[in-house]
């Protein structure tokens, strides 16, 4: 994640402690990984873009309330700091605020990512009552653009009903923004909505081509789209920030935008440049495979929850901390030392300490080699002070 709020404006946010490490921490005092777990595949909607290819049923044998207790309790063995309950639709789970109140006490931070529409005055109660640090409602655009991305006609009304009713309950709550060209128009309702709702985060996420979103880099944005719809992600927190309205503004899967963000502060804000720097380095780029995972509803481990095709075994099988650990498994090796593996511009870039090579599975999807450039950085050879290419790559 990439916190434009905290580069642009250097106001620090809970999330931060997580976010950044000293550059010199040694490996063996390595944050542990955030944990995604896609709890089920089941889903009331039918999005266009899901990376977890969700549907209505139940077409394989999820984790038990049993099975996903003693998987609980090997996180915090591991001392992993947060549980993002995911889906499909995590509400469909009869045990969600049983397995989420579990975790809470055992010292995991839980995370509930839903869809919001299945958010009732119940439910709200329920979410309220276990605790959850924070509630993700995914919201895609205006009513006309979410209900065809989540192909469900109302369910920009309902996730709005979600998010009204949480809000009342006191609940703390980020919206979930996934960026593509069906939807571009649609980001600054999204500011003004957060700004109307008093909603105090929200996610910008760049398309990873996985699941039902597969064939969508047949028409993914263009560079000078990207770098667009960038400038007014920034415009728009710098606007709340100078009216005296903080709003934790990030972005997702694209590492790019740190770098892209810290050359406008360079230019906009010299006196700052060296602590964003900083923070980017502290960063670290993509940490897919490092200090984010995730599982999913079979128990398989995946670098993050868009490596659904590719597992480094099962939490049924062997504890998590065992897998994570286990650097016997190429990509798991490669993913935690990537960067003498970097092919094409990634391995030649002049910010690969800040950025990692950005998403891999990305990079696979369209080009089949998990370690070539990824396509959706937009920024220029001179930005990224492109290095002279080696003979031979």
């Amino acid at each position: 994640m990439i916190s434009v709020s905290r580069l642009l404006c250097g106001v620090s946010s809970s999330g931060d402690a997580l976010r950044y490490r000293p550059v010199e921490c040694p490996a063996s005092q390595e944050p542990r990984p955030i944990v995604v777990w896609n709890c089920t595949r089941r889903c009331n909607l039918h999005c266009m873009h899901c990376y977890a290819s969700a549907g209505p049923d139940i077409t394989r044998p999820e984790l038990s309330s049993e099975e996903a207790k003693g998987f609980i309790n090997d996180l915090r063995a591991f001392d992993v700091p947060v549980l993002l309950f995911s889906g499909g639709e995590p509400l469909l789970r009869e045990d969600i605020f049983d397995l989420a109140a579990f975790a809470r006490g055992l010292g995991v931070r839980a995370v509930l990512s839903t869809n919001g529409t299945l958010i009732d005055d119940k439910l709200a109660d329920r979410i309220a009552q276990t605790g959850f640090s924070e509630v993700g409602i995914s919201l895609d655009g205006s009513s006309t653009d979410n209900d065809r991305f989540r192909g469900v006609a109302g369910a920009y009304k309902a996730a709005l009903a979600a998010v009204r009713r949480c809000k009342a309950r006191g609940q703390k709550l980020s919206l979930r923004f996934t960026i593509t060209p069906y939807n571009l128009t649609s980001i600054p309702a999204i500011f003004d909505l957060i700004e109307q709702e008093n909603i105090e985060r929200v996610c910008f996420y760049h398309l990873a081509f996985v699941g039902r979103a597969g064939k969508m880099h047949e028409r993914r944005l263009s560079h000078a789209e990207t770098r667009a719809t960038i400038d007014l992600i920034c415009d728009r927190t710098l606007d709340l920030y100078r009216r005296g309205i903080f709003k934790e503004v990030l972005t997702v899967d694209n590492h790019a935008d740190g770098i892209y963000i810290y050359q406008k502060v360079l230019r906009e804000q010299p006196r700052r440049a060296a602590e964003v720097l900083e923070l980017l380095r502290m960063n670290g780029g993509n940490n897919s495979g490092i200090r984010i995972s995730a599982v999913d509803d079979i128990g398989d481990v995946h670098a993050d929850q868009f490596w659904w095709h590719y597992s480094f075994g099962n939490v049924r099988e062997r504890k998590f901390g065992d897998i994570w650990l286990d650097t016997r498994d190429p990509l798991m090796r490669g993913l935690k030392t990537r960067k003498g593996l970097l092919r094409g511009r990634c391995s030649r870039c002049g910010y690969i300490d800040l950025c990692n090579g950005n998403l891999r599975v990305r990079a696979e999807a369209v080009f089949g080699d998990v370690w070539a450039e990824d396509p959706a950085c937009y920024l220029t050879d001179e930005e990224i002070r492109i290095k002279e290419p080696v003979k031979g790559v």
